[in-house]
Protein backbone atom coordinates (compact mmCIF):
# COMPACT_ATOMS: atom_id res chain seq x y z
CA UNK A 1 0.00 0.00 0.00
CA UNK A 2 1.32 3.49 -0.84
CA UNK A 3 2.36 5.62 2.11
CA UNK A 4 2.48 9.41 2.10
CA UNK A 5 3.42 11.97 4.72
CA UNK A 6 0.65 13.26 6.95
CA UNK A 7 0.93 17.01 7.51
CA UNK A 8 -0.83 19.39 9.85
CA UNK A 9 -2.42 22.64 8.73
CA UNK A 10 0.82 24.58 9.10
CA UNK A 11 2.76 22.12 6.93
CA UNK A 12 4.63 20.21 9.65
CA UNK A 13 5.04 16.45 9.30
CA UNK A 14 3.04 14.60 11.96
CA UNK A 15 3.44 11.06 10.68
CA UNK A 16 2.48 8.84 7.77
CA UNK A 17 -0.80 7.66 6.31
CA UNK A 18 -1.28 4.39 4.47
CA UNK A 19 -3.52 4.74 1.42
CA UNK A 20 -5.76 1.99 0.10
CA UNK A 21 -3.97 0.16 -2.69
CA UNK A 22 -7.16 -0.45 -4.71
CA UNK A 23 -7.95 3.28 -4.81
CA UNK A 24 -4.63 5.14 -4.72
CA UNK A 25 -2.24 2.43 -5.94
CA UNK A 26 -3.55 1.11 -9.24
CA UNK A 27 -1.90 1.49 -12.65
CA UNK A 28 -3.62 4.53 -14.23
CA UNK A 29 -5.66 3.68 -17.32
CA UNK A 30 -5.07 6.54 -19.76
CA UNK A 31 -7.81 5.56 -22.22
CA UNK A 32 -10.44 5.44 -19.47
CA UNK A 33 -9.23 8.81 -18.15
CA UNK A 34 -9.60 10.24 -21.65
CA UNK A 35 -13.17 8.91 -21.96
CA UNK A 36 -14.11 10.31 -18.55
CA UNK A 37 -12.75 13.78 -19.36
CA UNK A 38 -14.57 13.85 -22.72
CA UNK A 39 -17.81 12.82 -20.99
CA UNK A 40 -17.50 15.56 -18.35
CA UNK A 41 -16.64 18.25 -20.86
CA UNK A 42 -19.55 17.19 -23.09
CA UNK A 43 -21.92 17.39 -20.12
CA UNK A 44 -20.76 20.95 -19.43
CA UNK A 45 -21.73 22.18 -22.90
CA UNK A 46 -24.75 24.49 -22.89
CA UNK A 47 -26.19 23.18 -26.13
CA UNK A 48 -28.17 26.40 -26.55
CA UNK A 49 -27.18 26.93 -30.21
CA UNK A 50 -30.11 27.72 -32.49
CA UNK A 51 -30.81 28.68 -36.10
CA UNK A 52 -34.12 29.58 -37.72
CA UNK A 53 -35.63 27.25 -40.30
CA UNK A 54 -37.95 28.43 -43.08
CA UNK A 55 -41.01 28.31 -40.81
CA UNK A 56 -39.41 30.66 -38.28
CA UNK A 57 -37.94 33.34 -40.56
CA UNK A 58 -40.08 36.48 -40.80
CA UNK A 59 -41.80 37.33 -44.10
CA UNK A 60 -42.28 35.32 -47.26
CA UNK A 61 -45.97 34.58 -46.87
CA UNK A 62 -46.79 35.38 -50.50
CA UNK A 63 -45.66 33.44 -53.53
CA UNK A 64 -43.03 35.71 -55.17
CA UNK A 65 -44.35 35.19 -58.72
CA UNK A 66 -46.84 33.01 -60.51
CA UNK A 67 -46.03 29.36 -61.10
CA UNK A 68 -45.79 29.42 -64.90
CA UNK A 69 -45.07 31.74 -67.76
CA UNK A 70 -42.35 33.96 -66.32
CA UNK A 71 -39.36 31.99 -67.60
CA UNK A 72 -37.99 31.80 -64.09
CA UNK A 73 -37.76 28.83 -61.79
CA UNK A 74 -40.86 28.18 -59.71
CA UNK A 75 -40.69 29.57 -56.19
CA UNK A 76 -43.07 29.26 -53.27
CA UNK A 77 -41.52 31.66 -50.73
CA UNK A 78 -38.70 34.16 -50.52
CA UNK A 79 -37.80 32.56 -47.17
CA UNK A 80 -36.84 29.21 -48.70
CA UNK A 81 -33.26 28.14 -47.88
CA UNK A 82 -31.91 29.05 -51.33
CA UNK A 83 -32.91 32.70 -50.90
CA UNK A 84 -30.78 35.33 -49.21
CA UNK A 85 -32.25 35.80 -45.74
CA UNK A 86 -34.05 32.50 -45.97
CA UNK A 87 -34.20 29.71 -43.42
CA UNK A 88 -31.29 27.40 -42.62
CA UNK A 89 -31.43 23.71 -43.50
CA UNK A 90 -30.22 21.13 -40.96
CA UNK A 91 -28.75 23.81 -38.68
CA UNK A 92 -28.07 23.27 -34.97
CA UNK A 93 -31.00 23.29 -32.54
CA UNK A 94 -30.97 23.20 -28.72
CA UNK A 95 -29.87 19.82 -27.40
CA UNK A 96 -28.07 18.18 -24.51
CA UNK A 97 -24.64 16.72 -25.16
CA UNK A 98 -24.61 14.84 -21.84
CA UNK A 99 -24.12 11.10 -21.76
CA UNK A 100 -23.00 8.57 -19.19
CA UNK A 101 -20.23 6.00 -19.04
CA UNK A 102 -20.81 2.67 -17.27
CA UNK A 103 -20.45 2.89 -13.48
CA UNK A 104 -17.41 0.57 -13.39
CA UNK A 105 -15.66 2.71 -16.01
CA UNK A 106 -16.33 5.90 -14.03
CA UNK A 107 -15.00 4.29 -10.85
CA UNK A 108 -11.86 3.10 -12.66
CA UNK A 109 -11.36 6.61 -14.06
CA UNK A 110 -11.42 8.36 -10.66
CA UNK A 111 -9.16 5.68 -9.18
CA UNK A 112 -6.72 6.17 -12.08
CA UNK A 113 -6.76 9.94 -11.55
CA UNK A 114 -6.07 9.61 -7.81
CA UNK A 115 -3.36 6.98 -8.37
CA UNK A 116 -1.61 9.22 -10.91
CA UNK A 117 -1.41 11.98 -8.28
CA UNK A 118 0.23 9.56 -5.83
CA UNK A 119 2.68 8.30 -8.46
CA UNK A 120 3.67 11.86 -9.37
CA UNK A 121 3.99 12.87 -5.67
CA UNK A 122 1.34 15.54 -6.22
CA UNK A 123 -0.91 14.56 -3.33
CA UNK A 124 -0.82 16.33 0.04
CA UNK A 125 -2.69 14.72 2.93
CA UNK A 126 -3.41 16.94 5.92
CA UNK A 127 -4.80 16.03 9.35
CA UNK A 128 -7.57 18.59 9.23
CA UNK A 129 -8.45 21.88 7.59
CA UNK A 130 -10.39 24.36 9.71
CA UNK A 131 -10.59 28.14 9.73
CA UNK A 132 -12.26 30.22 12.43
CA UNK A 133 -13.44 32.87 9.95
CA UNK A 134 -13.45 33.54 6.22
CA UNK A 135 -9.93 34.84 5.58
CA UNK A 136 -8.31 34.58 2.15
CA UNK A 137 -5.01 35.71 3.66
CA UNK A 138 -5.08 32.79 6.10
CA UNK A 139 -5.77 30.29 3.31
CA UNK A 140 -2.87 31.72 1.29
CA UNK A 141 -0.67 31.24 4.36
CA UNK A 142 -1.79 27.60 4.71
CA UNK A 143 -0.99 26.89 1.05
CA UNK A 144 2.40 28.51 1.47
CA UNK A 145 3.09 26.32 4.51
CA UNK A 146 2.19 23.25 2.46
CA UNK A 147 4.61 24.41 -0.30
CA UNK A 148 1.76 24.68 -2.81
CA UNK A 149 2.26 27.50 -5.30
CA UNK A 150 0.38 26.10 -8.28
CA UNK A 151 -3.16 25.10 -9.25
CA UNK A 152 -4.59 23.10 -6.37
CA UNK A 153 -7.71 21.09 -5.63
CA UNK A 154 -8.66 21.03 -1.95
CA UNK A 155 -10.89 18.12 -0.90
CA UNK A 156 -12.70 18.12 2.44
CA UNK A 157 -14.82 15.34 3.95
CA UNK A 158 -17.98 17.48 4.06
CA UNK A 159 -19.12 20.87 2.85
CA UNK A 160 -16.92 23.49 4.52
CA UNK A 161 -18.23 26.96 3.69
CA UNK A 162 -15.49 28.78 5.59
CA UNK A 163 -12.72 27.02 3.69
CA UNK A 164 -14.54 27.34 0.34
CA UNK A 165 -15.15 31.08 0.76
CA UNK A 166 -11.56 31.65 1.94
CA UNK A 167 -10.18 29.96 -1.17
CA UNK A 168 -12.54 31.21 -3.86
CA UNK A 169 -10.54 34.38 -4.63
CA UNK A 170 -7.24 32.52 -4.98
CA UNK A 171 -6.55 31.91 -8.70
CA UNK A 172 -6.32 28.23 -9.62
CA UNK A 173 -7.61 26.94 -6.27
CA UNK A 174 -11.00 25.27 -5.81
CA UNK A 175 -12.58 23.40 -2.88
CA UNK A 176 -14.73 20.28 -3.21
CA UNK A 177 -16.30 17.88 -0.74
CA UNK A 178 -15.32 14.21 -1.04
CA UNK A 179 -18.61 13.17 -2.66
CA UNK A 180 -18.12 15.75 -5.45
CA UNK A 181 -14.64 14.50 -6.38
CA UNK A 182 -14.35 14.07 -10.15
CA UNK A 183 -11.78 13.17 -12.79
CA UNK A 184 -11.72 16.51 -14.63
CA UNK A 185 -10.96 18.59 -11.53
CA UNK A 186 -8.34 16.13 -10.26
CA UNK A 187 -6.47 16.17 -13.58
CA UNK A 188 -6.94 19.91 -14.12
CA UNK A 189 -5.11 20.81 -10.90
CA UNK A 190 -1.48 19.96 -10.36
CA UNK A 191 -1.73 19.45 -6.58
CA UNK A 192 -4.38 17.48 -4.73
CA UNK A 193 -4.75 18.59 -1.10
CA UNK A 194 -7.01 16.22 0.78
CA UNK A 195 -7.88 15.88 4.46
CA UNK A 196 -7.46 12.60 6.33
CA UNK A 197 -11.23 12.35 6.84
CA UNK A 198 -11.80 12.90 3.12
CA UNK A 199 -9.33 10.12 2.29
CA UNK A 200 -11.30 7.73 4.50
CA UNK A 201 -14.56 8.79 2.88
CA UNK A 202 -13.19 8.32 -0.65
CA UNK A 203 -11.78 4.91 0.23
CA UNK A 204 -15.07 3.88 1.79
CA UNK A 205 -16.90 4.62 -1.48
CA UNK A 206 -14.33 3.40 -4.02
CA UNK A 207 -12.55 0.49 -2.30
Amino acid sequence: MPKVALLNQSGSNVGEIELNDSVFGIEPNSSVLFEAVIMQRASQRQGSHKVKNRSEVAGGGRKPWRQKGTGRARQGSIRSPQWRGGGTVFGPTPRSYAYKLPKKVRRLAIKSALSSKVQDSNIVVIEDLALEAVKTKEMVSILKGLSVDTKALIVTADVNETVALSARNIPGVIVLEATALNVLDVLNHEKLIITKAAVEKVEEVLA
